[in-house]
């Protein structure tokens, strides 16, 4: 990974040569002002979660659970987003929600699970191994990540929070629930509206880059909100992958947020034979599945009147 040092003297040799070139055609430059993001890419989401990957099973209280979220902060930082963790302990292990935010305004949550599985116990039982979580984990967290860069929003109007759960993914495991990390940043979330601030929606991406992606309404989820997600991407051609069926009822990391009164919304394709097996590993994803994900929500977010505008 380049140090930021690095980068910086890379974007001021950049400048300088720039600056050097406008002086030779005479051209006086008061300044530059900065580019427009860039479009989603799925390609560079599936680079991200490939990288993601090479920290291996993030378990909860584990170090490469630790090291992992490092990462997504680092990532994070560089995209120009401010951060904040949100640290809390479960059945005596620790649990830390990462968080990015960016903007003013009402707020819009989009989130991941970033652990993942620590027994691979489908299809046959039993926890030989941990489980790898390629899309179940790690294509939420590249969605989120390439979000970051390719926001393009009025950011004295709306805010949008980044929030990567912890400890979702051991439930029915020595005694653990599904989604003890959102519930805990549900709390923070809860007093902060106490304190004034104002949440518009929640939308979270779980299992999301599977290679043949379907996208049913999950049952748990706010109709309105997921009729305006799937209209979004039915304007952007990807109809066949968001079916506005409803054919699945979720317990996942929205929940929390739903029964706060916030509308949320799960993007989920729970139909993948890799679930909490050995087998979901990075061949699993691909980049277009990524990229009908993340550009959807992109479209929605800098168009949609629940997204704040």
């Amino acid at each position: 990974m380049v140090g930021r040092g690095v980068q910086f003297i890379s974007r001021l040799a950049i400048r300088r040569a720039v600056g050097l070139f406008a002086a030779g055609l005479g051209i006086f430059l008061a300044g530059c002002a900065p580019a427009a993001p860039r479009p989603f890419s799925g390609a560079e989401a599936y680079s991200l979660a490939e990288e993601f990957l090479e920290f291996g099973p993030r378990v909860s209280g584990t170090e490469a659970n630790r090291r992992a979220g490092d990462w997504i902060l680092d990532q994070l930082r560089e995209a120009g987003w401010q951060t904040f963790t949100d640290e809390g302990e479960y059945r005596n292990t620790a649990v830390r929600n990462i968080a990015g935010w960016k903007g003013s305004g009402p707020v819009v949550i989009l989130g991941a699970h970033f652990d993942s599985r620590r027994c691979a116990d489908q299809p046959q039982g039993g926890c030989a191994q941990p489980v790898l979580g390629a899309n179940d984990g790690a294509s939420g967290v590249a969605v989120l990540l390439e979000l970051a860069r390719a926001l393009n929003l009025d950011w004295n109007s709306r805010q949008v929070w980044l929030v990567f759960f912890d400890a979702e993914d051991n439930g029915r495991l020595d005694g653990w629930d599904w989604i003890a990390g959102s519930r805990q940043f549900a709390l923070r979330v809860k007093d902060a509206r106490e304190d004034g601030d104002e949440f518009s929606a929640m939308v979270l991406f779980d299992m999301v880059g599977d290679s043949d992606q379907r996208f049913y309404f999950e049952g748990n989820s706010d109709p309105a909100l997921r009729a305006e997600i799937w209209s979004a991407a039915g304007t952007l051609g990807f109809g066949e992958f968001f079916i506005p069926e409803q054919k699945l009822v979720v317990l996942d990391d929205h929940v929390p947020f739903r029964d706060l009164g916030i509308p949320s919304v799960d993007i989920i394709d729970f139909e993948y034979p890799h679930w909490h097996t050995t087998g979901d590993t990075l061949d699993k994803i691909s980049a277009a599945s990524l990229e009908r994900a993340g550009r959807t929500v992109e479209v929605w977010l800098e168009g949609g009147e629940t997204a704040g505008s």
